[in-house]
Formats: C-alpha cells, sequence, structure tokens
C-alpha cells in the first residue's frame, strides 16, 4: 500500500513509502520536528478498485501530532475496502 507522509504547516509532502509483505513501513525514520503530521494511506489502489468503480475509501488520511523529536511513533492502520480504524500502537 502506498503511504505519504505530509506536514501539515506548512502544507507540504515528505515522503513517499511502500507497505512490505507484512503490511509494514518506515516512513521518516529522521528528522521529524514538533508539528502535526498526516499520513495518507491509499486504501484504493492496494485493493485492486480500477478506475471504471467507485470505491466507497480512496484515501484514508490519518493526522496526528508529534510532540518531542526524540519520539517513536507507531500508526497502525487496520482496513478494509469499506472500513478502518487506527490508534497510536507501541
Amino acid at each position: 500500500m502506498r503511504v505519504r507522509l505530509y506536514a501539515c504547516d506548512p502544507n507540504c509532502l515528505r515522503e513517499t513509502v511502500w507497505t512490505d509483505s507484512n503490511g509494514r513501513a518506515e516512513v521518516a525514520s529522521e528528522g521529524l520536528t514538533p508539528g502535526t503530521y498526516e499520513l495518507v494511506f491509499g486504501v484504493s489502489d492496494y485493493f485492486g478498485v480500477t478506475a471504471a468503480e467507485v470505491p466507497f475509501l480512496g484515501e484514508v488520511p490519518v493526522r496526528f501530532g508529534i510532540a518531542a523529536e526524540d519520539g517513536r511513533y507507531h500508526v497502525p492502520l487496520l482496513v478494509s475496502p469499506y472500513g478502518y480504524t487506527t490508534y497510536r500502537g507501541s
């Protein structure tokens, strides 16, 4: 699945990565300062929705804040073509 990381202030794309066979991706392991960020998960592409179809979930944005530069953030997305959940993992 394609995952894009945006810094929200200013709004700019920081990085695009792809999940591995275990569904994990290492995103911006260095250089994130305190602030607001957004991960955008390419759900419809992952589930093979074609251009002729209208997906229920095209992309899933997850906006979150980083309080400390030295913190490690794990942001899991549990997803199906019709729903998702996310949380701050450990």
